[in-house]
C-alpha cells in the first residue's frame, strides 16, 4: 500500500509560486490514483487534483484550473503540485493522498481520495497579501 507525504510548504506572497511534492513508499504508483487535498482554518477539506499513475492523465477542480499543474515522477514515486498565481484563498494545510484506481479520472476519484485513500501528514501553505 502507498504511504503518502507531503512536503514543500511555505510561505508566499500573493501572486507567487510554490511547489510541493508528495513522496510515497510502499508500491508503484502503477495502479494507483493520487490527489492533492487542502484545508484551511475553519472550512471542510477540499479536493484540488488528481493525477493516475498508469498513463498520468489528470483531474482538477475549477477553483485551480489554469494556475496548479499536477504532474508525476514514476521512477522517484514522487507526485508533484506546482501552485502559481496564488492568492491568500489558498492558504491551507495542504495533504496528497492515494488509492488504488484503475477507471478514468472523475469526481469520484476525488471522492474515493478523500473516502478511502491513504493519507500522510500535510504541508502548510500560507499565502500573505
Amino acid at each position: 500500500e502507498v504511504q503518502p507525504q507531503a512536503s514543500g510548504g511555505g510561505l508566499v506572497q500573493a501572486g507567487g509560486s510554490l511547489a510541493l511534492s508528495c513522496a510515497a513508499s510502499g508500491d508503484t504508483f502503477e495502479n494507483y490514483a493520487l490527489g492533492w487535498f487542502r484545508q484551511a482554518p475553519g472550512k471542510e477539506r477540499e479536493g484540488i487534483s488528481c493525477i493516475r499513475g498508469s498513463d498520468s492523465t489528470t483531474y482538477y477542480q475549477d477553483s485551480v484550473k489554469g494556475r496548479f499543474t499536477i504532474s508525476i515522477d514514476n521512477a522517484m514515486n514522487t507526485v508533484h503540485l506546482q501552485m502559481n498565481g496564488l492568492n491568500p484563498e489558498d492558504t491551507a494545510i495542504y495533504y496528497c493522498a492515494a488509492v488504488i484506481w484503475r477507471l478514468p479520472l472523475a469526481e469520484p476519484t476525488m471522492t474515493a481520495l478523500m473516502n478511502f485513500g491513504s493519507w500522510g501528514p500535510g504541508t502548510l501553505v500560507t499565502v500573505s497579501s
